[in-house]
């Protein structure tokens, strides 16, 4: 099944690091974080990648070409040019780059993949890490047979939630609480191709009139996911991840119910 990230936005909230790559780009633990969100996914057997791209996208190109010289031994000889590869540490992704426009929404990319979108397929943001469990939401959306489904997740406060009494006294302090009973799109979705028919063009943002056609016809399935999830909207986002890449350990690596 075929795995499309979303990687072509400018990502102007975090314009300290965006400059010069794309969003995609940005590091975490020494890798960009749209690798960190393929291996969420080959890690539970996904490897066929589609990436959208759009601004700066030839970054993620040359990143993908270079990906296996970077990652082996080699010998090169500098009088012919000639190469020797003498191991090879490359993963067994197979990925596919596509420039679907440097000023395309979300949903106008979608429908740029449309030649290669011909059966059920996963669907992701370029900026976002989870536990979530792929294959318990495929299986989910197996069976109940709509047309999308949508992780969602309980969004935190990036401030820190406290309980004070009528004497102004602090009884309970939350850093970061979850928002009371709310579900946001979390991205990792499955989307049948049948939701290209809701999208007009390049213009067509994925967020309004597709999704929201989707659910107003029944379309739109929500899988909830209380686990982990992080998005990297801005550059304290980004130190937080990588405060957690730096444990050794970041929570997208342990999926919810595999060991």
């Amino acid at each position: 099944m075929k795995v499309v990230i979303l990687a072509g936005g400018i990502g102007s909230r975090l314009a300290e690091l965006t400059r010069e790559i794309p969003k995609p780009m940005v590091e975490i633990g020494g890798y960009p974080i749209l690798w960190h969100i393929m291996n969420i996914y080959a890690a539970q057997g996904y490897k066929d990648f589609i990436i959208a791209l759009g601004y700066k996208g030839r970054i993620i190109k040359d990143f993908f070409l270079d990906y296996y010289a970077h990652h082996a031994d080699l010998t090169i000889n500098l009088k012919d040019g000639s190469i020797n590869l003498l191991s090879n540490n490359g993963l067994d992704w197979r990925v596919t780059l596509v420039d679907t426009g440097r000023d395309t929404m979300t949903g106008g990319r979608i429908k740029r993949l449309k030649p290669h979108l011909t059966d059920t397929f996963m669907l992701t943001y370029g900026d976002g890490v989870s536990n979530v469990n792929i294959i318990e939401l495929l299986d989910f959306h197996r069976k109940h047979g709509k047309m999308v489904t949508m992780t969602t997740i309980h969004p935190t406060s990036k401030y820190g939630k406290l309980e004070i009494d009528k004497d102004n006294q602090v009884h309970n302090f939350v850093e970061k609480p979850e928002f009371g009973g709310d579900w946001i799109n979390g991205g990792f979705m499955v989307v049948e191709p049948e939701l290209l028919k809701f999208i007009d063009g390049d213009n067509s943002v994925l967020e309004r009139e597709p999704l929201e056609q989707a659910a107003t016809t029944g379309n739109l399935m929500a899988y909830k996911h209380t686990g982990f999830w992080q998005c990297m909207d801005t550059l304290r986002d980004r130190n937080d991840l990588e405060y957690l890449c730096q444990s050794g350990n970041p929570p997208w690596r342990e999926i919810v119910g595999v060991k």
